[in-house]
C-alpha cells in the first residue's frame, strides 16, 4: 500500500528518495508500526544557498507580476490540491499517523486557504489619509517583502506550510521551505504538486524546499539576511530561539509555538455539547494538536459528571491503524512521545493526581498509549499541568466559580486556544472580554481545537504573538509604504513648519 501511495504521488521517481543527499539521509517510520517508509536524501549548506538564491531570483519577476494574476497561480495549486486530496490525505496518516478523516482534513486546509488568497489577490488593500497640507494627497500601499522562510511541525505537515505559502505568494512572495525530518515524505509530495503547477503557469521557483539537519539547515536559515522573515511553528523553546537570533538581524519572525488550553464547564453548560467538544479537543490526533485539550476547569456541580461522561467516552475509543475507517485515535508521532507522555503521567501520580483512566502504553507494534484523565484534587496544585506534554493527558480541576476559572485558565505561560461552555450570555461575554482568556482564541460552546481558515490563527505569551491564516493575518509577509503627492505649486511644510 506505502509503495503505491508514493508511485501514484510521484515520489518513487524523486531524487531525495533515490540516494543520501550532499546533507546525509533520514529514515521516516510510520509511527503505526515503526517499520522504515523510505530514506530520504538531506541538503546541506551549498544546496540550501542555491535554494535561496533561486527563490530570490524568481522573487524579482513574482513582485512585479499583478496581484490577480498570482492569485491565479495560487487558484492553480488549490485545484492541484483537490486532484490528489485522498492520496495525500492518506500520506499524512501513514507518516504522521493522524486518522484518515483527519489527514484528508488537513488537505481540504490547504484548498481552503488556497482559496481564500485567490480573493485575497484583489483585497491587499490600503488605507487613504486626508493630508494637513493642502493639494497633497497621502495614502498607504503594501509592497511583497521578500522571499520568506517556513519551518514547519510534524503535526501538521501540509496545512501549515499552506497557510504561510498561499497567503505569501499571493501578496507577492517567493517562499522557502523547511519541514519536519519526522514528516519528510508529505512534504517531497506537498511541494512537487505545487512547484510542478507554478512551473506550468511560467513561474517554476516560487516555491522551494530544504530539507535538512536543525545544525545545518535550520540555523543557516534562521541567520541568513536574505530572508526578510521567517515564520517558525515549533516548541516554545525552539520559538526562543529563532525569535532571538532573527530579531539579532533586524528581521521579522512570525512564531506560532505551544499551547496549553483548557475548557472551562460551568453549571448550567449543555454537558452533552461540553463532553463531545472536550473529548474531540482532548484525544482527536493523539493530543498532538497544539490547540489541544490539556485542562478541564468544571464547576463543582457538574465535574463529576463531566469525569464520568468523559471516562465512558475515553473507554468506547478505538486505537489502531490510521487508516482503518473504524479507528478514532492513531499513534503518537515517536516513541521519545509516547515516553514523555509516560513520565508526565509518573509526574502527575507523584504530586497528588488520581489516573482515572488511561495512562498507558500499549503493548504492539507502534507508538500507541491509551488517553488519560487526570483529576488534581481540589485547591491543589499540580506543577506538571503547568507543561505542556505533547500527548493525549486531560487534567481535570474543580471550580466554584468563573473568577476562580480564568485565574487557572491564565496561570500557564502559554496563551493559545480557550473555550467556555455556557449558557449564560453574561458568562459568555465576561470569559470573551478584556479580562477573561488571556488566549489569542476563545470559543463559546465549542471545544478548543479545530480553527477555521477565515480567522487569524495564533496566540500570545510563550505561543509567540503569531498571526497566520485568515483575516487581515497577510500583513506579516508585505511592507507597508507610505505615500505622499504634491500636486500643487507650493511647498507647504507637516505641523506648520516654515523653514528659511
Amino acid at each position: 500500500m506505502a509503495h503505491s501511495l508514493l508511485e501514484r504521488l510521484g515520489l518513487t521517481q524523486d531524487p531525495r528518495l533515490k540516494s543520501a543527499g550532499p546533507g546525509g539521509s533520514v529514515e521516516t517510520l510510520n509511527p503505526a508500526t515503526n517499520d522504515v517508509l523510505a530514506t530520504v536524501g538531506l541538503d546541506d549548506a551549498k544546496t540550501y544557498d542555491a535554494a535561496i538564491e533561486r527563490a530570490k531570483e524568481a522573487f524579482l519577476e513574482w513582485r512585479v507580476t499583478p496581484a490577480p494574476q498570482r492569485g491565479l497561480v495560487v487558484r492553480a495549486v488549490g485545484e492541484a490540491f483537490r486532484e490528489y486530496k485522498d492520496d495525500l490525505g492518506s500520506l499524512v496518516s501513514l507518516e504522521m499517523g493522524k486518522i484518515k478523516p483527519e489527514g484528508d482534513g488537513e488537505v481540504q486546509e490547504a484548498i481552503d486557504i488556497a482559496d481564500f488568497a485567490v480573493g485575497l489577490s484583489r483585497q491587499l488593500y490600503g488605507l487613504t489619509m486626508p493630508s494637513e497640507r493642502p493639494n497633497h494627497r497621502m495614502y498607504e500601499q503594501w509592497h511583497p517583502l521578500g522571499p520568506i522562510g517556513v519551518i514547519t511541525a510534524f503535526n501538521f505537515p501540509v496545512a501549515v506550510w499552506a497557510w504561510n505559502a498561499m497567503v505569501a505568494a499571493a501578496c507577492g512572495d517567493t517562499v522557502v521551505w523547511k519541514p519536519s525530518l519526522i514528516t519528510p515524505l508529505v512534504s517531497i509530495a506537498t511541494h512537487r504538486i505545487a512547484s510542478e503547477v507554478a512551473k506550468a503557469e511560467g513561474f517554476p521557483d516560487i516555491f522551494q524546499l530544504v530539507i535538512g539537519k536543525d545544525d545545518v539547515v535550520g540555523e543557516t536559515m534562521i541567520r541568513d539576511k536574505r530572508l526578510p522573515l521567517i515564520s517558525a511553528t515549533g516548541s516554545c523553546r525552539m520559538g526562543r530561539h529563532v525569535g532571538e537570533v532573527v530579531a539579532g538581524r533586524m528581521g521579522r519572525t512570525l512564531l506560532e509555538l505551544g499551547g496549553n488550553n483548557a475548557a472551562i464547564v460551568l453549571d448550567d453548560a449543555d454537558l452533552d455539547l461540553a463532553t463531545r467538544g472536550v473529548l474531540f479537543g482532548a484525544v482527536g490526533t493523539c493530543g498532538q494538536r497544539c490547540t489541544s485539550t490539556r485542562r478541564l476547569l468544571a464547576h463543582s456541580s457538574v465535574v463529576d459528571d463531566m469525569v464520568d461522561r468523559l471516562s465512558r467516552a475515553y473507554g468506547s475509543i478505538t486505537i489502531g491503524d490510521p487508516l482503518d475507517s473504524k479507528t478514532l485515535v492513531g499513534p503518537l508521532i515517536s516513541g521519545d512521545s509516547a515516553d514523555a507522555m509516560m513520565n508526565a503521567v509518573a509526574k502527575a501520580k507523584e504530586q497528588g493526581g488520581t489516573v482515572v483512566c488511561g495512562g498507558e502504553r500499549l503493548d504492539r507494534a507502534g507508538n500507541f498509549v491509551t488517553p488519560c484523565i487526570v483529576r488534581v484534587p481540589k485547591g491543589k496544585a499540580l506543577p506538571i499541568a503547568l507543561e505542556e506534554t505533547f500527548a493525549p493527558i486531560l487534567y481535570v480541576f474543580e471550580i466554584e466559580n468563573l473568577d476562580e476559572a480564568l485565574a487557572l485558565h491564565n496561570q500557564v505561560d502559554q496563551g493559545l486556544s480557550s473555550c467556555i461552555f455556557t449558557q449564560n450570555s453574561r458568562m459568555a461575554e465576561q470569559f470573551l472580554c478584556a479580562a477573561g482568556s488571556d488566549c489569542g482564541i476563545a470559543n463559546v460552546n465549542l471545544g478548543t481545537s479545530g480553527a477555521e481558515i477565515g480567522g487569524a490563527f495564533g496566540g500570545e505569551k510563550d505561543t509567540g504573538g503569531g498571526r497566520e491564516s485568515g483575516s487581515d493575518s497577510w500583513k506579516a509577509y508585505m511592507r507597508r509604504q507610505t505615500n505622499t503627492i504634491n500636486y500643487g505649486a507650493e511647498l507647504p511644510l507637516a505641523q506648520g513648519i516654515v523653514f528659511g
